[in-house]
């Protein structure tokens, strides 16, 4: 199974069936924080229903279409992280990421993100990597400006959020100006 050490405390893993009843736990103990900004917290409402979602990701892994991977911190799980989708033919792909509430403040999300810039530019040999955030979303959106990325826009009414419609911010990466 898929796992890259990001440092000493903080590693990237796929997850498997086994670790349903975990990451429901860690959802559905966050669920009106996260519930803010992801769309797909209402659906979530046993570990059953992560089964097929896993089986999802571990097909996109299989495809070699990147992958999402549990965030553990201190062998904790603690969020995660992942390419939706890898765009071979325009080698680009876009990063997505959430953490528990009680994670936040420690680096986590802006190690691993970094770390899978890495990744992205070095194994998988990418030009581009999107993030994008809700505009409102302040510690979303704080991952890309930390890393230096560039701020290409605002996408009006990017997301139906729960019958409300909010505007998300792009934000790119270029292998080019990756250090």
């Amino acid at each position: 199974m898929f796992t890259f050490t990001i440092d000493k405390n903080l590693e990237l893993k796929l997850l498997e069936h086994k670790d349903s009843k975990e990451l429901f736990e860690l959802v559905h103990h966050n669920r009106s924080y996260l519930r803010q900004w992801l769309p797909w917290v209402d659906k979530m409402n046993s570990p059953d229903d992560y089964k097929p979602v896993i089986d999802m990701w571990l097909k996109q892994f299989a495809d070699n279409d990147g992958f999402q991977a549990g965030i553990l911190y201190n062998k904790e799980l603690a969020g995660m992280i992942g390419y939706h989708g890898i765009d071979w033919g325009n080698k680009q792909t876009s990063l997505g990421y959430w953490i528990a509430e009680d994670y936040q403040g420690k680096g986590i999300i802006t190690r691993a993100a970094k770390g899978l810039l890495d990744y992205s530019f070095k194994e998988y040999k990418l030009n581009r990597v999107e993030i994008r955030c809700g505009v409102n979303n302040k510690k979303s959106r704080a991952i890309p400006e930390r890393l230096h990325f560039t701020q290409e826009g605002i996408q009006r009414d990017g997301e139906n959020l729960y019958g409300q419609f909010h505007d998300i911010v792009l934000y790119s990466m270029l292998a080019r100006d990756w250090k």
